[in-house]
């Protein structure tokens, strides 16, 4: 075992200070300048790495990195699952196939012809190689998707895509790795992996995930659970899937992914939260993990940056909207909305942290792929990261009226103009009880606006809606009711669970 090294652990803690703070304090700055927050936190990787004031250098072999890669990792895989919205993923089944079928699988596959190519790397790097770069950036894609620009059906799309792409292209890497180091050459070898793959994995993550969701379920009907304290337990659901597959020899990532199916299956309270607060949580550790590879790994991309490497370069570029164009063509959608598409398919940590797998297994050629990885993520992170200034620049005023504005009043109701809920809601000091609440709309009904502001998710699934509400994004509360123009002096009674 290494011998414990302070003056690392210290500075370990500083960094992951400065990522919070930082992140806290540009947030606002960021989702209003449209800026790609990755790259604030790739220029602090560089300030404090050995390019910059040389006080913190990570490199492929720097136990951090792997502890931090693959933690990561089986966040983007949970957070993508279990921010499934179920019921929009069956209304729009052939919207998902297309997207993910042709879309993501001939997009890896063209980057791997590519590869084989133009780079003249073996067939199994090359299909490592072009599934990593077909998968998109969580983080970067997050905030394209809180562009009131984008159409509904290009936010449908994404939202899929990048809840699910990532699932799908992990089994071609663990194949591909598999094959390169020889371990799999007899057919009992490819049975066994595919067990481990289609079986044991995925069964590892959903008896963890019931169980916690039993567990759960028991202790908020016998005592309570703070709501906060759910997305931690959400975070836990995570790691120990990944735990429990990889103590019977599976893919903990798989694990992690189908215990985050689960949870977005069964239990769309604990999704709630994990969306609220546990996302955060876990973004924050993705842009951990983005200041460590900007400290030098990341740059190492621009020392293979030679004519061949930039061609490959474009070559990405152009594979997305090469297998999107067609595609889409069976979904029958707008012109500008499959350009979109097409575009925004941001790659950043999602491919760096699989293209880490096979540098983590040892493969014959990975210092290669990491750094053709990295160039081409530097490339995305500018052009994915800046190109919605300029899109959306001539098309905001018609693209917010398309798509923001919201009805000023939520729809009729399905079954109940009434929630069960505001019958039985309790009165504390921070909420305002029903009767007084009807109280101050009997007196003066003007000086009341009854607002919703659940989430997106539960107000899809919800059969229930509130009669007479003005229906505010919780993610643009304060700038959705500005538009609105509500009164400044009317009492807002916010119905938020």
């Amino acid at each position: 075992m290494p011998a414990f090294n302070p003056e690392l652990f210290v500075s370990t803690l500083a960094l992951i200070g400065a990522v919070i703070v930082i992140a806290s304090l540009l947030s606002g700055l960021v989702d209003r300048s449209g800026l790609p927050q990755v790259a604030v936190f790739l220029a602090l990787g560089a300030l404090i790495g050995p390019y910059g004031l040389g006080i913190v250098d990570v490199t492929v072999d720097s136990p951090i990195l792997r502890v931090v890669a693959t933690l990561s990792l089986a966040l983007v895989l949970f957070t993508d699952a279990v921010s499934l919205n179920v019921s929009e993923l069956s209304s729009h089944k052939l919207l998902a196939f297309l997207v993910l079928g042709p879309g993501t699988v001939f997009s890896a596959l063209l980057v791997s012809v590519a590869s084989v190519w133009l780079l003249h790397i073996p067939v199994a790097l090359a299909a490592m190689l072009g599934a990593a770069l077909a998968s998109t950036d969580p983080v970067l894609l997050r905030s394209i998707l809180r562009r009131p620009e984008l159409s509904p059906s290009v936010r449908q799309a994404l939202r899929i895509e990048s809840g699910l792409n990532d699932a799908l292209l992990l089994p071609i890497i663990l194949v591909a790795i598999a094959a390169a180091q020889h371990t799999v050459a007899a057919p009992a070898d490819w049975a066994r992996l595919a067990l481990r793959m289609v079986v044991l994995s995925p069964a590892a993550g959903i008896v963890v995930a019931l169980g916690a969701i039993g567990a759960l379920e028991l202790v908020r009907r016998k005592v309570g659970v703070r709501r906060d304290y759910e997305s931690i337990y959400s975070l836990g659901i995570a790691f120990a899937a990944f735990a429990a597959a990889e103590s019977v020899h599976g893919s903990g990532f798989i694990a992690a992914f189908a215990a985050g199916l689960t949870v977005a299956a069964l239990d769309v309270e604990l999704c709630d939260c994990f969306l609220e607060y546990g996302e955060t949580t876990a973004e924050m550790a993705l842009l951990f993990t983005f200041v460590l590879f900007g400290v030098s790994l990341i740059w190492t991309g621009l020392a293979t940056a030679t004519p061949v490497a930039l061609l490959f370069t474009v070559v990405v570029f152009m594979s997305r909207p090469l297998a999107f164009f067609p595609a889409l063509a069976f979904a029958r959608l707008p012109w500008r909305d499959r350009m979109l598409l097409g575009w925004f398919g941001p790659r950043g940590l999602s491919s760096l942290l699989l293209i880490l797998l096979p540098v983590f297994a040892g493969i014959s050629g990975r210092n290669f792929l990491l750094q053709v990885c990295c160039l081409v993520v530097l490339f995305s992170v500018v052009l994915h990261g800046l190109s919605p200034l300029v899109l959306f620049r001539s098309h905001g005023k018609r693209g917010t009226q398309e798509a923001v504005a919201p009805p000023q009043t939520a729809p009729a109701p399905v079954k109940s103009a009434q929630l069960p809920i505001l019958e039985e809601a309790q009165t504390t000091s921070e909420y305002i009880d029903i009767a007084e609440l009807r109280s101050l709309m009997e007196r003066d009904p003007k000086s009341v606006v009854l607002v919703d502001a659940r989430s997106q998710r539960s107000y899809d699934e919800s059969e229930y809606v509130l009669e007479g509400a003005v229906r505010l994004d919780p993610e643009r509360a304060v700038a959705e009711a500005r538009r609105l123009k509500l009164p400044r002096d009317a009492v807002l009674a916010v119905f938020c669970a």
